[in-house]
């Protein structure tokens, strides 16, 4: 995918913002006591702040683990970011596979909090790292 600096950068907010309404929409099923679609929205929103940030790199993964391989290659590696990002995410990412295909995986309601509490951090690492690769663009 060839793009633009500034088409990058206008995908980058798209998808963050997708994040953040991601990530509301765990917390309102945290409070509608939905475990299982929190957790679900929990990690969907890690992945578009994911995403968010591969796109200004101009990578375009086609596979959640495509998103986390490039992300742990062009930024845990590198050191912009630590690693507690990838482990936070793949065990977001185990949760929400548990849910939405296990036969008999039962979330609980303190699991389901602890996974929109690590969306949350997922985002806050990321963000100003995101912010400054657009501002270098």
């Amino acid at each position: 995918m060839t793009l633009s600096g500034s088409d990058k950068t206008a995908l980058s907010e798209v998808r963050f913002a997708k994040a953040h309404a991601t990530l509301a929409d765990a917390r309102a099923n945290m409070a509608g006591k939905r475990p299982d679609t929190a957790v679900n929205r929990s990690y969907h929103a890690a992945l578009n702040a994911v995403r968010a940030l591969l796109i200004l790199e101009g990578v375009n993964p086609e596979s959640h683990f495509g998103a986390v391989t490039t992300l742990g290659l062009r930024f845990i590696r590198t050191k912009l970011l630590p690693v507690s990002v990838t482990k936070d995410f793949k065990l977001l990412m185990a949760r929400r596979s548990d849910v939405d295909y296990g036969d008999f995986e039962v979330i609980s309601p303190e699991e389901a909090a602890d996974s929109v509490q690590r969306a949350e951090q997922i985002l806050n690492r990321i963000d100003p790292l995101r912010k400054q690769l657009a501002a270098d663009l």
